[in-house]
């Protein structure tokens, strides 16, 4: 009975401390000093965003590498729970669709943005950054495309259900928190999830063309919630398998067929 108890009682503090600990577990929110894209990339400029609260956030704008007429195709890009800019600028360097301008802000409490994690200062920072890249007269307002990896899914979900956007790409996009909870801590009751990161939901919303990219071998977000958000779409979805990747090495597996496809979205 003692040991029943005991199990019991380690239960309800796990229970307790995942309640109150679940926005640092999905935010770890990793610091970095922003680098000067003009030192790193030889072209861009360092931007600064202030949400409601005067909560400073910083940020890359990168005009198109082949220049063409302005205004040009623009992408808004997420990254994942653990990265920063500082984190994946070769990333970016390597990735970007080169006939589109590229906007990328560290979210609240990343890198070197001010304030704290958390996922409506994420969707606050994901509103700024879209007005931000729409008053730009080098800029087309209409050919707008957001991108977003893992839980910047989420992030690019919500800038394409509650704004005007040309095209949304997906990459190891999850369904949603109590979905993700229900696969990694599944032992534990679905009220004590208190975040939403609903993508599965939002995607009923979202009309636009959708691209998404999904590792065959990833045992984080497995692909067949790829595939749950994919059947959710509002609008048509092309999905793309890069075979025997996992969460994190999509850009690695996926190389220059992954570039090429996303470039090709980006009109």
């Amino acid at each position: 009975m003692a040991i029943v108890v005991g199990l019991a009682g380690v239960y309800v503090v796990l229970s307790v401390v995942l309640w109150a600990l679940q926005e640092k577990i999905t935010f770890p929110a990793p610091r970095a000093p922003l680098p000067d894209p003009v030192q790193v990339l030889g072209y861009g400029e360092q931007i600064e965003l202030r949400m409601q609260d005067g909560t400073r956030l910083l940020g890359w704008y990168l005009p198109p590498l082949r220049r063409p007429s302005p205004p040009s195709a623009a992408l808004l890009w997420f990254y994942g729970n653990g990265e920063t800019i500082a984190a994946i600028w070769p990333v970016i360097r390597d990735f970007r669709p080169p006939n589109a301008a590229l906007l990328v802000v560290d979210y609240p409490g990343y890198g070197a943005s001010g304030g704290r994690a958390t996922e409506a200062g994420m969707y606050e920072a994901a509103d700024l950054a879209y007005n931000a890249l729409i008053t730009r007269p080098d800029v087309d307002r209409q050919r707008i495309y957001v991108y977003g990896r893992s839980l910047g899914s989420a992030a690019a979900t919500h800038t394409a259900a509650t704004h005007e956007v040309a095209g949304l790409i997906l990459e190891s996009p999850f369904t949603s928190a109590h979905g993700m909870a229900a696969r990694h801590y599944r032992i534990f009751p679905s009220f004590l999830v208190r975040l939403g990161l609903d993508n599965i939901g939002r995607m009923q919303r979202i009309h636009c063309p959708t691209l998404i990219f999904h590792g065959t071998a990833d045992m984080l977000v497995p692909i067949r919630m790829g595939h749950d958000v994919a059947a959710a779409a509002g609008g048509p979805v092309e999905f793309v398998m890069i075979e025997g990747a996992g969460h994190n090495d999509t850009y690695d597996m996926g190389g220059n067929a992954y570039k090429a496809k996303l470039a090709a979205f980006v009109k």
